[in-house]
């Protein structure tokens, strides 16, 4: 079974040339407020941080937050190719684990509680925006509010933060 790094990479560059894809949506997803349920926002906030990854074309970085489907219209107007999402998934694994999530199994995965289910937002982005949607889960550890974002969670947002540098740069 490839890791969650190789589906990333087969998604972000399909073509033989290894080049990534012309149109890149990365979103985090999750609430400040909980925890390790901020995994996906933290790794959001990090990426542009980076000057190298700020400059990339055609990358667009976005904090979608408890409710990502209000930035349909960003992604839209962005005409995004492909659209990752990055969120606190529920795994039965140890706090910190990454996964790739396919399409078809992410009905109730998700750890937060976001107003729209992914698998709502990831269908309608497939099918009224014509672009390719891929997730990536972390297992989280605590999601109770006030928490602090845990140490092995901590490290997963690192190791995707330079996983996607690598494959953007």
């Amino acid at each position: 079974m490839p890791s969650w790094k190789d589906l990333l990479q087969q998604n972000l560059k399909p073509s033989d040339d290894g080049t990534v894809r012309l149109r890149t949506c990365l979103m985090g997803i999750g609430s400040d407020l909980r925890g390790d349920d901020s995994v996906g926002l933290i790794v959001a906030r990090a990426l542009p941080q980076d000057k190298q990854i700020a400059q990339v074309s055609g990358l667009l970085i976005l904090e979608g937050g408890p409710a990502p489907e209000n930035y349909t219209g960003k992604i839209r107007a962005f005409q995004a190719e492909f659209v990752l999402l990055i969120d606190a998934a529920q795994l039965n694994e140890a706090p910190g684990a990454i996964r790739w999530i396919p399409i078809e199994a992410i009905d109730g995965m998700s750890a937060s509680t976001h107003s729209m289910p992914l698998s709502m937002l990831a269908s309608y982005l497939r099918h009224e925006l014509n672009c390719e949607v891929g997730v990536l889960g972390i297992q989280p550890g605590q999601n109770e509010i006030g928490a602090e974002l845990s140490l092995p969670v901590r490290a997963a947002a690192n190791e995707i933060q330079m996983e996607i540098r690598e494959l953007f740069l």
